[in-house]
């Protein structure tokens, strides 16, 4: 790593080499490229687990330098912000430290496994803040320019009072044929679909509407997949495991896990996430209803908001596909020209790019996400696990 720093820089330090590592390295090296920023991002340093795999991914992917210890890269003085793309369980550990050591931190979600690793990141991220260190959560769909305007739309009082919030996040990749990877292992993930999809809409759902959740009633959690192969990654990775063609391990997360909940402005809404909707890919869905107008948003359809506008005389009433790509929707302008769609990838690279306008002082286009944040999607998240196991309805405010 360098020796010295340059003013009106922020260098940037990533750990983890993985799906999400490679995400976060796209949206710093072309957040710049597309966003005219306060301070110059350098990609200082890369930290993963392996030598040779974690010094090509630095070559590949824009990387001055990199390493298997991830506590010098906090410790380095030339460091500003910690990046956190490591699997769930080492999330509270890599960013309690990086924010003790006065290094800026973002993290991908769900923010830790368990509430009460949450609530020890939340407290180090307020002691943090008082010395101006700021913190930072992966929710990279509130920079769909689409989210954006529903978000928008809300706020403008083109909705009204909210009645209903309708959310799901359906994947299919997690079928018997997919190995004990960490995300089926809650000593390392926490939870399963719950965790890894059920926070991104609750996120969209706090995001969109800007209501919380009140309490939470009759979640379901079901693992289909009881037993699955151990090769690749997962292959001797449990205590007891063979390390043998056709061993298998237990899976100990859920498979899916849907519930109904009630917003503390009064809207109820419902909420399912899973990796065996099989033919769903990556349905990331949301629906919300007003007095006044309701928005449908997909992912699997991102740059399309649906809107209905129920002032409108009757003859013209009716559902409005809006392309969300002119210059008018967030982010927009500083891509393409209208109609020449964007993709999954500019989520990242434009919520890297408020990252750094915040930082140079600047306010963004959309609220980001911070550990408080993070946090309170984490309560949501605990309350519906509480929910599952009972049967019973659980009050967000016995959470926490």
């Amino acid at each position: 790593m360098r020796k010295s720093r340059t003013r009106g820089e922020l260098a940037v330090a990533l750990i983890g080499t993985k799906f999400m590592g490679r995400a976060h390295s796209i949206a710093w090296a072309n957040a710049p490229k597309f966003f005219d920023l306060p301070l110059e991002v350098d990609q200082l340093v890369v930290a993963g687990r392996d030598p040779a795999s974690t010094h090509e991914f630095g070559r590949k992917w824009g990387w001055i330098a990199s390493t298997t210890e991830w506590k010098e890269v906090i410790g380095a003085e030339t460091v500003d912000l910690v990046d956190v793309a490591t699997p769930n369980d080492s999330h509270a550990e890599i960013a309690i430290a990086a924010l003790k050591a006065g290094k800026h931190v973002a993290c991908e979600k769900p923010l830790a496994r368990t509430l009460l690793e949450a609530r020890r990141m939340r407290d180090a991220a307020r002691a943090a803040a008082r010395k101006g260190v700021k913190t930072f959560v992966w929710f990279n769909y509130r920079r769909a320019p689409a989210v954006g305007l529903a978000h928008r739309l809300v706020r403008e009082g083109r909705l009204g009072r909210i009645f209903h919030v309708r959310a799901a996040y359906l994947q299919d990749w997690g079928g018997p044929s997919t190995p004990l990877l960490w995300r089926f292992q809650s000593g390392k993930a926490g939870s399963g679909a719950h965790g890894d999809l059920n926070a991104h809409i609750i996120d969209m759902a706090r995001f969109i509407t800007g209501d919380e959740f009140e309490s939470v009633h009759g979640a379901i959690s079901e693992t289909f997949v009881k037993e699955r192969a151990l090769v690749g990654e997962a292959t001797g990775a449990l205590k007891g495991s063979k390390s043998k063609r056709g061993a298998t391990g237990r899976s100990t997360v859920d498979d899916c896990l849907l519930f109904l909940a009630r917003m503390k402005g009064g809207a109820i809404g419902s909420f399912e996430a899973t990796r065996l909707a099989t033919g769903n890919k990556n349905r990331n869905c949301i629906e919300i209803n007003g007095e006044h107008g309701s928005i449908k948003f997909d992912f699997e359809r991102m740059n399309e908001l649906e809107y209905w506008d129920n002032t409108a005389p009757a003859a013209v009433r009716g559902w409005t596909r809006i392309m969300c790509t002119d210059a008018a929707h967030p982010y927009v302008a500083n891509y393409w020209p209208a109609a020449h769609l964007i993709g999954y990838e500019h989520g990242f690279v434009s919520q890297a790019a408020d990252i750094v306008r915040v930082l140079g002082g600047v306010k963004p286009e959309v609220p980001l996400a911070d550990f408080a944040d993070g946090y309170e999607t984490q309560r949501v998240l605990e309350a519906a696990q509480k929910s599952a196991k009972s049967g019973r309805s659980v009050r967000l405010s016995q959470v926490g």
